[in-house]
Order: structure tokens, then sequence, then C-alpha cells
């Protein structure tokens, strides 16, 4: 009696160790309140349903809504955040999460999924983010870094949730709330695992999409969703890891279910998305795009990647850490960027010289974007007196038509690689040639 006293004791004290292993997760520095997420959230998804084509099968809803609700009910949503789930009949591989509870998923993601266990763990990936607040706490690095001050106060009113800052041109434009760093991916990676395995389903679901993914990443389809979700270094292995730390499996885990089938039967026996009547619902995503204004000629000083240069006044920018991107209103088209600048850091492998390592930037940057091409190769220039490469490159721009992206890589050390791209619509470059030289010409290097 006492030793089958002692053994229970044992195993209750092993599984608190056990559950106690796993990562804590916890939102990062966050300026708004939990509820100036849900009335972004809420405001900002007005916007997104007039731009996306929702699925409107009452079957399929009523699934995708069930299955979400179970893994909320196994997440630790300590601040209520009331959570929707939707599907975009749209057929590329993405979802996305919006601040306070709405999440999206595409079409195009449910027909990639080979079970539901799969599925499951997008699903609590977008999760994640929300809980972790990730697209409030974009807006506050931002706002600290002075990059997209102001413009939801025309959304949110004069209330204290209109102070958070985004840019404009829409939902998708809103780099701050839907493009997050790779500790973000990786924080929502880990959360989902977590999710996944409270909820009995085997959490391999999320790694095997993810590397299925991986092994697919050809085309615009399956680009889509790595664009929007940077690939965390290692992710397979880090969410393999936080698996180890969660516990034995269930001996029965949740893989899959005919619900699942039927669903992606559904979406896969739809006919191809249509295109929406211009008449509609607005769309900034024409040729007839009404340009921004003009790169004024007053400037203002960026502070980034440990430099610092002068862009046009007229122009926001957002910053997180070595990352920037730097637009005028309106410059960015459903979250690409079709006027202004991206300033950021790339980390060759093996590279000997500065050759070496632009032409391993070009290559990941044409493996992003399959219509892009090179119309003038690798030159040498200088800035702020270093050597550096220039090279122009041509691409499908937001708007319509060609996009020229001009390209200046500086060796930040020996295992970085400072780079800038320049982005206009080719009709427009005349007008933003002058704009640009002078940023590359006000480049200071610390």
């Amino acid at each position: 009696m006492i030793k089958t006293r002692l053994v229970a004791i044992l195993l209750i004290v092993f599984s608190v160790t056990v559950l106690a292993q796993r990562t804590r997760l916890r939102p990062g520095r966050n300026i708004y309140s939990p509820q100036q997420d849900v009335e972004l959230g809420r405001e900002v998804s007005k916007d997104a349903e007039r731009q996306l084509q929702l699925i409107t099968n009452n079957d399929a809803n009523a699934y995708i809504s069930a299955l979400g609700q179970s893994l909320v009910a196994k997440s630790p949503n300590e601040n209520k955040f009331p959570f929707l789930f939707k599907i975009v009949n749209d057929r590329s591989i993405n979802a996305f999460a919006l601040p306070g509870g709405p999440i999206y998923i595409h079409r195009g993601a449910i027909e990639a999924a080979d079970n539901e266990s799969q599925l499951a763990g997008v699903i609590g990936h977008e999760i994640g983010h929300i809980l972790l607040r990730h697209g409030t706490n974009q807006a506050t690095k931002a706002q600290v870094g002075q990059g997209v001050l102001g413009a939801l106060g025309a959304i949110l009113g004069d209330g204290a949730a209109g102070q958070i800052a985004t840019l404009g041109g829409g939902f998708l434009a809103n780099s701050v709330l839907l493009k997050y760093s790779r500790d973000a991916e990786t924080e929502s990676d880990l959360m989902g695992t977590q999710i996944l395995y409270d909820r009995g389903y085997d959490p391999k679901g999320m790694s095997e999409f993810f590397e299925k993914l991986a092994k697919e990443h050809k085309g615009s389809r399956t680009e889509e969703f790595f664009s929007n979700h940077p690939i965390p270094e290692n992710r397979v292995m880090k969410v393999n890891a936080e698996m180890k730390k969660l516990g034995p499996l269930p001996a029965r885990p949740r893989i899959d279910s005919p619900d699942f089938q039927e669903v992606k039967k559904m979406m896969l026996a739809m006919p191809e998305p249509g295109k929406r009547d211009p008449k509609a619902a607005p769309s900034n995503t024409s040729g007839n795009t009404k340009p921004p204004a003009a790169p004024s000629t007053r400037t203002v000083e960026l502070r980034v990647a440990g430099i610092r240069l002068q862009h046009p006044q007229n122009w926001k920018a957002s910053v997180e850490g070595n990352h920037a991107t730097v637009a005028p209103e309106g410059g960015a088209i459903n979250g690409n960027l079709a006027w202004g600048m991206i300033v950021d850091v790339f980390q060759p492998k093996n590279a000997r010289n500065l050759d070496e390592a632009t032409a391993q930037l070009l290559n990941e940057l044409k493996r992003g974007n399959p219509a892009m091409q090179t119309s003038r190769s690798r030159v040498q220039t200088r800035v702020d007196g270093r050597p550096a490469l220039l090279a122009e490159l041509f691409n499908d721009s937001p708007i319509g038509g060609q996009e020229t992206d001009i390209v200046v890589t500086i060796a930040k050390s020996n295992t970085e690689l400072l780079y800038f791209i320049l982005v206009a619509p080719s009709k427009d470059l005349g007008q933003y040639r002058n704009a640009f030289n002078s940023i590359i010409e006000s480049v200071r290097l610390r």
C-alpha cells in the first residue's frame, strides 16, 4: 500500500514537472490594451471583408468555426478574445489573424492539408499570434520608431484605440499588423504546438504541414504563405523540441476526421474563385490605382541597421530591428510594396566577397518572386566611400504592369550584407530615380 501510494505521488510529481517544462510564452511590450486589440480587429475586419471573397457554404463555415473554437477552448485565452473563424475563397496557401480575434483561413490551406491535425496546426499558429498580441506589439515597436503614427485615429475615432498607428492603403497593406518577425513566428509555432497537444492532437501535424510547404516552396500559391510568415531558423526542429517538453502523446491522438475530409473535398470541388465586381467593393489592386504623391524634396532622418539616411518627408518608416520599410501613404498595395524602399540585412552562406554575397541575395529574391528578372547586372558603385554593388531588376508590380527594383548592397561585416531595395512601377521610375539617388547618397555608415 505504501509503495503504491509512493508510485502515485511520483507520477503526479513527474507529470507536473513535464508540464512545467513547456516553453512559457507571454505577450511582449505593448502600449495598447487587450480591448483596443478587439476594437482594432473589429474595424479592420470590415475593411478586410470588403476586399476578400468569403466562402458562404454553411457546412464549411460551421466546421471551421467548430474546429477553431475547440482549439481556443484549450488555449490560455486570458483576455477572453472573441475569436471568429472564416474561410477565404482564395486558392493560395495562406491564413492570417487580426488583433483581438478574427482569423481568416484561405481555401488553399484547407486543400493543401493532408489531415485535420495539419489544418489545426495552421489555426493554432494564428491563434498564437492573437493571444501573444503580435499585431499591436508590432504597432508598439513601430510607434517607438515613429514609423506609422496616427492613421488609426481615422478608423477608431478619438478614443485611446485611435492612437494605434497603421499604414494606409487597406488592411493588407498594414505590414505592422500582419507582417511578423521570425521571433514572433517561432512563438506562435510553439503556442500552436501546445494548443494542439492540449486538445489531444498529435502536434506533429504542425511541423508536417510546414515541412510539406517547404518541400513544395515553388510557385505563387506556396510563396504567399512564406512571404506573410517569415520562416524562423530551424522551425521544424523547434516544434519537435517543444513536443518533447509536453510529455507523452495520448494513446490515440487526434489526426484526422471525416468532417475535415468532407470539407476538403468540398473546397476542391468548388469552381475557381471569380473576379470581384469592381463596383461591389473598393479595390486597390487594379492597374488604375491612383499613385501616391510625388516624393518630397524635404527630408527626414532614419536610423536603422547601424546606418543613418535621409528619406522624403512625406514617406513614413516602419522599423523592426534591422528591417525598415519606407513608403509614401498608399505605397503598399495588398501588402506588397509598389512605391518606396526596403532596408534590411542578409546573411549569406560562405560568401567569399561582396559579389558572391550579392548574388546569393538576388537569388533569394528571385526565389520568392518567380517573375523577377535581371535587367542590369551587378555594377560597382560606392556608398559613403565604401565599395557597393548596384543591380536593377524587373518584376510584376502590385498595381499591374512592370516594376523596377534597384538593389544596392554593402558588406556590413564578414557575415552580413546590408541591402536597399528601391521600388517603383517602371512607368514612374523617372519621377522616383532622383529620390532614390538622394537616399543612397545620404547613407552614412556608423
